[in-house]
């Protein structure tokens, strides 16, 4: 192409006159406005989506003749090969569409031209250099392609159009058969699908495609539970496998980032009713576990070693299911702009960060989650004229939240009183094998005040590389962020966080909401310490100035035991010993006061924090142990 129609094509697409999505995929017409709206969250959008292309590219090797590294994203943070990096191509064409600079389209070739080192005889992408390494990623690939040669395929030359429409072909064969059904793997994989079908199957006049689509569209209605419309299926070795609780395998950050977006975007395409109106409760659902600030509760998630805060790591963003079910519901497109000014907040120099303290502990960033998370950005400027009006007018539940609400389905409950917002949690359905991670055993998995911020939030009960290609090792000492009790016998660590087998109940009379949990101490194979105290009660009370934890035993205690209390800090927060017992935290909103009925004690650090990649944050390792002499073994901590 001649750059002068180069420039001209980039001169429409500024104005947002691509051709939408909907002209070829049926989309509902009460959408559909002339007048521009949302100016605040477009330029949001826009800009957050040129600061991530522009990182992609600084990461690009542009200059080599060795087809191997040639257009290939270096990881800043990984000894690794990201094989889904050519997910990029469809934001970085529109990139180039939106700004008339041609740096974005060659870029975009050149990650394409680069996929080539991970193409498969099957017609599938590997998710690594080595050929055997998992392939159902090729299902993101062929979405990401196809809307690259929907929107943008005008930026190609007519050779390189074909060529690119050929592979799609292939790609999308090998996803026809390779995920026949919902549940062929986990269900962010047979939701995806549905969308991917759809989409493709249109593009290529290819009518199996199309046909599967709605199978699999009608086939997943029933991975909703009852009665909160949760996306079951986050479990290993079967969708369907259920915990010694009876309780299914979810997570919220595959289904806010991942799934959900995957069926929204079948349902309003193909006006499916029935299954918008499930989507609708499904969402609003989710949306409960939406922090003030844009971030995702998801510490008792089955795959929460993947989680950044965010969201998940290797997951596409939340946006399109928010924002194009805001006409059924306002308060979603609250959560988009909330949850793409989180995003912004967790980028440094054009990469998103997986978490909220990468920078302050000098973590580096995987590109992972910047390649992965430009795609929806692109979709929705892709479509804007069509989308439903986004603004933040209509508050988040949990920022007018008061009370407690339990969802049986993951055996967790919420807490709202005053500024407080909290989650506990004895959630047990295992992800993958016979070591429990995400938090569990009776354990406060997440502490909010609105006006301070986060306080508390889990990480896994022992950080292991579950997906070794999708997580960053673990710097300096594995230390849980869960809040717990704990004891250490012959080496070994036994805590609540790890007891499968902890009930929660809870109330909410005087002004004051009652969470109690009766735990046990366990280690990681679900084995209870034996020769000092096992069985805990804690107790949260939760008042509109204050949150009281109690913990207490009734058996002997033989081996220091103690209440840990990782507080979420970054390092540049002053820590103050006030006494013995009390230990402050200056925020930059507030003053946060720990008082205890037994000393305080900080763990020693080699730095000034901890640092857990779940959810990639800071914590003050904060540790109240039990007093042995006492005639009552028990343990009173206030926040205040």
């Amino acid at each position: 192409m001649k750059r002068k129609e180069f420039i001209e094509l980039s001169a429409f697409g500024s104005l947002g006159l691509t051709i939408p999505l909907s002209s070829l995929l049926n989309s509902c017409n009460n959408k559909v406005t002339t007048e521009p709206h949302s100016p605040e969250f477009k330029k949001l959008t826009f800009d957050l989506l040129k600061d991530w292309c522009d990182g992609l590219i600084q990461t690009q090797i542009l200059d080599s003749k060795d087809p191997a590294i040639q257009g290939m994203f270096i990881c800043p943070a990984c000894n690794k090969v990201h094989g889904r990096m050519m997910d990029a191509v469809y934001p970085l064409l529109a990139m180039a569409k939106y700004t008339g600079d041609k740096k974005y389209l060659q870029s975009g070739i050149a990650v394409m031209e680069w996929a080539k080192n991970v193409t498969l005889p099957s017609g599938g992408w590997s998710n690594d250099l080595n050929p055997k390494s998992w392939n159902g990623i090729t299902v993101f690939g062929a979405i990401s392609l196809a809307e690259a040669l929907h929107y943008h395929g005008d930026l190609l030359d007519d050779n390189r159009r074909k060529q690119w429409t050929d592979r799609l072909e292939k790609a999308t064969d090998f996803v026809y058969k390779k995920f026949p059904s919902i549940d062929a793997t986990n269900v962010n994989y047979g939701a995806t699908t549905i969308y991917a079908l759809n989409l493709i199957g249109k593009m290529l006049n290819k009518q199996e495609y199309i046909t599967r689509s709605k199978e699999l569209a009608h086939a997943i209605k029933p991975y909703f539970t009852n009665p909160n419309h949760f996306l079951y299926g986050e479990i290993k070795p079967s969708a369907h496998k259920l915990s010694a609780k009876k309780l299914p395998g979810i997570d919220l950050g595959y289904n806010v980032e991942e799934s959900l977006n995957n069926i929204v975007l079948y349902a309003v395409h193909e006006d499916d009713q029935e299954l918008l109106e499930l989507l609708e409760k499904s969402l609003s659902t989710h949306l409960e576990f939406m922090l003030p600030d844009g971030g995702w509760d998801n510490g008792w998630g089955t795959r929460m070693f993947k989680w950044t805060y965010w969201g998940s790591r290797t997951c596409d963003g939340s946006q399109p299911a928010l924002v194009l079910m805001a006409d059924r519901n306002p308060a979603l497109g609250t959560a988009a702009v909330k949850y793409t000014e989180l995003l912004k907040r967790c980028t440094n120099n054009g990469l998103l960060h997986g978490g909220i303290h990468y920078v302050s502990h000098g973590i580096k960033p995987c590109i992972h989650h910047t390649f992965a998370h430009t795609k929806p950005l692109a979709h929705l400027l892709d479509n804007w004229d069509e989308l439903p009006k986004i603004d933040t007018s209509i508050p988040l539940p949990r920022s007018i939240a008061d009370g407690v609400k339990h969802y049986k389905e993951i055996d967790t409950s919420l807490f709202a009183r005053g500024d407080w917002r909290g989650t506990v949690t004895a959630y047990d359905a295992i992800y993958k094998d016979g070591h429990y991670r995400q938090a569990t055993g009776g354990a406060m998995s997440l502490l909010y005040h609105n006006k301070v911020g986060l306080l508390l939030a889990a990480s896994m009960a022992e950080y292991k590389l579950v997906e070794s290609l999708n997580q960053q090792p673990n710097p300096g000492e594995d230390f849980p962020f869960t809040s717990r009790v704990e004891t250490i016998a012959n080496g070994q660590l036994y805590s609540n966080i790890f007891d499968r087998s902890a009930i929660i109940s809870s109330d909410d009379a005087d002004g004051e909401i009652r969470i109690d949990a009766q735990c046990k101490l366990k280690d990681h194979n679900n084995i209870s310490v034996e020769k000092t105290a096992s069985e805990f009660d804690v107790l949260y009370k939760v008042s509109k100035n204050e949150i009281r934890i109690i913990a207490k035993t009734n058996q002997k205690i033989t081996i220091d035991t103690a209440f840990v209390l990782p507080i979420i800090s970054p390092s540049n927060e002053v820590v103050t010993q006030v006494s013995n017992n009390q230990i402050t935290v200056r925020k930059p909103e507030g003053l946060v006061t720990i008082t205890s009925s037994v000393p305080l004690k900080i763990k020693k650090t080699s730095k000034k924090r901890m640092f857990n990649m779940v959810p990639g944050a800071e914590a003050i390792p904060i540790m109240a142990y039990f007093d042995v002499n006492s005639n009552e073994l028990n343990i009173s901590i206030q926040i205040s």
